[in-house]
C-alpha cells in the first residue's frame, strides 16, 4: 500500500478516537439516523468543504456536490438527492454554493475542449449566454469571473424553484427556502446573494405548476 492510502487509514482510526473520547456515543447516536435542516448543493472542488464552511457536524448538512453546483433538470442524480432531503428528511433550506475561483465557470467562459467534461459545462455555458450582453460589458476579466459566478448561482437557485418536487411541497404548505451563496477560496467567507426563495411567485408564470 502507498503511504498516502496507509495515511489516511490511521487518520480515520484517529478520528474515531478523537470522537469517542468527547462523546461515547457519538456514533450510536449518529447510527440512530439523520435529519438535517439542510440540503446543501455545492462544487466537487476539495476545497469547499459544506460541513466546515457552516461550521456544522455530520447528521446536520446533506450534501450533493457536482460540477459548478448545477442544478440540472435531467440529472437523476441530483433529482434524486433534492427528492429525498425535500420529501423523506424534510429539510426546511436548500443551499447553492458556489465558489470564485471555479474551474468550471472559467471552462465554461473560453472555448478550450476538455474531454467529457465538455457536455457538462455546455449547462454553465447556456447560464452566460443568457447573461452576456452584462458579463461581455465588464471590462477586468476577474471581475467578470465573479460575477459570473454569482449569476451561475442564482440561476441554480432559480432552477431549483422551476422544479416540480420543490413547488410541490410549497403547494403541500411545508416550509422551504432557497438560497445562493458565494464562497471565498482566499478568505473563507461566504458572500449571500439575497436570492431567497420560499414561494413559486418569483418564477414566471410559465414555470409555475399546478397541481
Amino acid at each position: 500500500m502507498s503511504d498516502f492510502y496507509k495515511k489516511i487509514l490511521e487518520n480515520n482510526k484517529k478520528w474515531v478516537e478523537t470522537s469517542l473520547a468527547s462523546d461515547p456515543n457519538y456514533f450510536a447516536d449518529l447510527a440512530k439516523g439523520q435529519t438535517p435542516p439542510l440540503l446543501w448543493i455545492g462544487c466537487s472542488d476539495s476545497r469547499v468543504p459544506a460541513n466546515e464552511i457552516v461550521g456544522a457536524k455530520p447528521g446536520e448538512v446533506f450534501v450533493h456536490r457536482n460540477i459548478a453546483n448545477m442544478v440540472v433538470h435531467s440529472d437523476m442524480n441530483m433529482l434524486s438527492v433534492l427528492d429525498y432531503a425535500v420529501n423523506v428528511l424534510k429539510v426546511k433550506h436548500v443551499l447553492v454554493c458556489g465558489h470564485y475561483g471555479c474551474g468550471g465557470v472559467k471552462a465554461a467562459m473560453g472555448n478550450e475542449s476538455i474531454g467529457i467534461i465538455d457536455n457538462w459545462i455546455r449547462h454553465i455555458k447556456d447560464v452566460y449566454r443568457l447573461h452576456h450582453e452584462y458579463l461581455d460589458s465588464i471590462v477586468d476579466e476577474n471581475d467578470r469571473f465573479n460575477a459570473f459566478v454569482e449569476i451561475n448561482v442564482k440561476e441554480q437557485v432559480f432552477d431549483l424553484a422551476k422544479t416540480s418536487i420543490v413547488q410541490s411541497a410549497w403547494k403541500n404548505g411545508q416550509e422551504l427556502t432557497l438560497h445562493g451563496w458565494a464562497y471565498g477560496l482566499n478568505s473563507g467567507f461566504v458572500t449571500d446573494l439575497n436570492v431567497n426563495i420560499s414561494s413559486n411567485k418569483d418564477l414566471d408564470d410559465v414555470y409555475q405548476l399546478k397541481f
